[in-house]
């Protein structure tokens, strides 16, 4: 279930469209390292499932981008893709970030705080400030060598939080 999941979840992104994820789980306890700034409020949070893809460059996979669903209550309400960038399924708003602070998590991508440095359209991204990737399961490269010009796909899930001003 989880592999088909994934493959419309990917499927979904190569033709511009939207796919089903799981239920959303459990708040997770945020670490202090990537806690948002005061002056910032929460807006959403959305469950992300998808895959990080890696190429292979000099002998080692690198990470090329991810492809996700994100969704709320089990429909799909954005996609987060290269950049990153997170645009809205429903009213087509779109937000990109840069990497502000991250904290490791075992077995899995780091937790991110992201700044907000692109924001288009008046909808549901159009204000954001900062987003935080969550509660992150999974994703991570694979360990050891690879053939120069290899990829591969890594699933992951994390949870996603939005936040505006104040």
């Amino acid at each position: 279930m989880k592999r088909m999941t994934v493959a419309l979840a990917v499927g979904a992104l190569l033709v511009g469209g939207a796919a089903t994820a799981s239920a959303t789980p459990a708040a997770p306890k945020i670490p202090d390292t990537i806690k948002v700034p005061d002056g910032n409020r929460p807006l959403a949070t959305y469950y992300g499932e998808g895959v990080q893809i890696y190429g292979c460059t000099n002998g080692a996979w690198a990470l090329i981008q991810p492809a996700a669903v994100l969704s709320k209550h089990g429909h799909p309400v954005a996609i987060h893709s290269k950049g990153p960038v997170w645009t809205s399924t429903v009213d087509g708003s779109t937000v990109g970030a840069a990497a502000a602070a991250s904290s490791p998590r075992k077995d899995a991508i780091p937790e991110l705080l992201l700044k907000a440095n692109l924001n288009t359209g008046d909808g549901v991204f159009g204000k954001v400030t900062y987003i935080q990737r969550l509660n992150t399961r999974g994703g991570v490269a694979p360990a050891g060598a690879c053939t120069a010009g290899a990829q591969t796909a890594v699933r992951y899930s994390a949870d996603y939080a939005f936040w505006v001003a104040k």
